[in-house]
């Protein structure tokens, strides 16, 4: 007796995650997950085109695979947060505050 097996997550070819039949990264679940705790249930609620099994296979996999995405999460954000630094000190920034500060 043979069993089909579904994981509904496969990997393109640079080894990002995908949920099958999606445009959904796996990535994009577990960041919502992350930011706001919602159980799968209210994230099938949010993205009803995702089913509950593609929900709970995208945070498996994520906890099958935790460091690995735990370290591409923080370097994405110490990224954006390096950009939001260098953003403040911008030129335009700065003649904004000038002008705030002259009217």
């Amino acid at each position: 007796m043979s069993t089909d097996v579904s994981t509904h997550i496969n990997l393109d070819e640079a080894g990002v995650a995908w949920i099958d039949d999606t445009n959904v990264k796996v990535v994009e679940v577990v960041l919502d997950k992350l930011a706001h705790g919602s159980s799968p249930e209210e994230m099938h609620l949010q993205y009803p085109h995702l089913s509950l099994a593609q929900i709970y296979a995208a945070l498996t996999y994520y906890h099958d695979h935790k460091e690995p995405f735990d370290r591409t999460i923080a370097e994405q954000l110490e990224k954006v947060d390096a950009a939001t630094a260098h953003q403040l000190d911008s030129p335009l920034r700065d003649r904004l505050r000038r002008h705030e500060s002259s009217s």
